[in-house]
């Protein structure tokens, strides 16, 4: 059985792939206490005294206003020490999975969906990190993995907490009975993360290269969120008064960063299509009967 260190261990990626795959490798978990990210060389110390045979790193501080706010301190955290991970990986000859984004896109003046050889633009402090450590990697290492995600959705429970999704910003707003405003003009892949993680043990099996994790979508952010509303069982006019257009967020270029998954498809990973993920994640967490 293989042994994989994961970053992030805490995390709601990292978590939920754990809790499908927990019989399938041993697992090592790094968190916050074992390695201070905004430190490599603590990084660096952590993960070479570990022994592995893969590394999933999913370690980031992915915020885009913090990001852009903190520059100097977010390269530590990740790009400095994704080339502390990229140099023991190297070391121990172990492959690495590493964790980029769609907005390694979201400088593009052209719409998605995006493949794999599509050229990289970012403009915020975020994607330009994940695009440098995906070169960092492409360079350094012959046995990696870099899985370029979309949005990822799914709701909490015990020992899970999920990321902030459009699921939860509407369930939110519609509970709370509080109008909020979702991008118009903007269309984003959104995931449901466990067919990652159901399908983590075969990403492993991968050849070395770059593969986007990705549902289909075709709906605006607005839009999907008032599918999400609708799946939920809301009105139409509770659907109006609450789930709002943001006409003037990126009305100066529309902002596309959808993911092709194509060539995981044509490899047997599979995804399915946004409203597919929406009322799946409401059926498995008893907000909709089947």
């Amino acid at each position: 059985m293989k042994t994989i260190l994961v970053t992030g261990a805490n995390g709601y990626i990292a978590s939920l792939v754990k809790a499908y795959q927990k019989d399938k490798f041993n697992w090592i978990c790094m968190t916050r206490k074992d390695a201070d990210l905004t430190n490599p060389e603590d990084v660096k110390k952590f993960v070479a005294s570990q022994d592995f045979d893969i590394c999933f790193h999913t370690a980031a501080n992915a915020t885009t206003a913090f990001c852009n706010e903190h520059p100097d301190l977010v390269h530590k955290i990740n790009v400095e020490s994704t080339q502390a991970i990229i140099d023991c990986c190297k070391e121990k000859g172990a492959k690495l999975i590493f964790c980029s984004t769609e907005q390694a896109f979201n400088g593009k003046e052209n719409r998605g969906p995006f493949k794999e050889d599509e050229p990289l633009s970012a403009v915020t402090v975020y994607g330009q990190n994940k695009i440098e450590c995906e070169e960092l990697i492409q360079k350094q290492l012959d046995d990696a993995i870099i899985l370029r995600f979309t949005w990822m959705m799914g709701l909490s429970y015990p020992g899970i907490k999920a990321s902030p999704s459009i699921i939860k910003n509407v369930m939110n707003a519609l509970i709370s009975h509080t109008p909020t405003l979702f991008t118009v003009h903007e269309k984003r892949g959104m995931t449901y993360a466990k067919h990652l993680a159901t399908q983590f043990d075969k990403i492993t099996e991968l050849e070395p290269g770059i593969y986007h994790v990705a549902s289909k979508n075709t709906m605006t952010t607005y839009e999907s969120a008032k599918f999400v509303a609708k799946a939920l069982g809301a009105s139409d006019e509770l659907i109006e008064e609450i789930i709002l257009p943001n006409n003037e967020r990126y009305q100066d270029r529309f902002r596309d960063y959808r993911l092709d998954s194509e060539k995981l498809e044509s490899l047997g990973i599979h995804f399915a299509t946004f409203e597919e993920d929406v009322n799946e994640i409401l059926m498995d967490f008893g907000w909709k009967k089947s």
